[in-house]
């Protein structure tokens, strides 16, 4: 599978799942105050690209490089878009900093503790 290849599946893979994701947030919790399908999907992301990072920098898995293309820059990529963070940031902004502040939190530091416990599960047991 060529790298071009790789990405495009991939990719095509993560933005069905991450349409999914938010079909799922806005049905399921339709009075939060922040996004919650575009949260789900990059914490979620997130977690499995620390994960993911962890078991690769232990020699548990080894991932040829078309497959690293076609799960980490295709699959993941699709599936955890942060320009619909930023835009979403700031229409919440224009109506409440509160809210907006609240989104970039749960994100940013939501997003780097899960790559965080996902480096360490992916770490564990070598």
């Amino acid at each position: 599978m060529t790298t071009w290849a790789a990405v495009a599946a991939g990719g095509a893979i993560g933005s069905m799942a991450r349409h999914l994701v938010n079909r799922w947030g806005q049905t399921r919790w339709m009075g939060a105050t922040i996004p919650v399908g575009t949260a789900t999907a990059n914490l979620t992301g997130c977690f499995i690209i620390g994960l993911l990072a962890g078991l690769l920098a232990s020699n548990r898995i080894v991932l040829p490089s078309s497959w690293r293309e076609f799960v980490f820059v295709g699959l993941l990529g699709g599936f955890t878009t942060f320009s619909s963070f930023g835009l979403e940031t700031f229409v919440l902004g224009r109506a409440s900093a509160g809210d907006a502040a609240l989104n970039v939190m749960v994100h940013v530091v939501g997003g780097l503790l899960a790559v965080w416990v996902g480096y360490q599960i992916g770490l564990a047991g070598r």
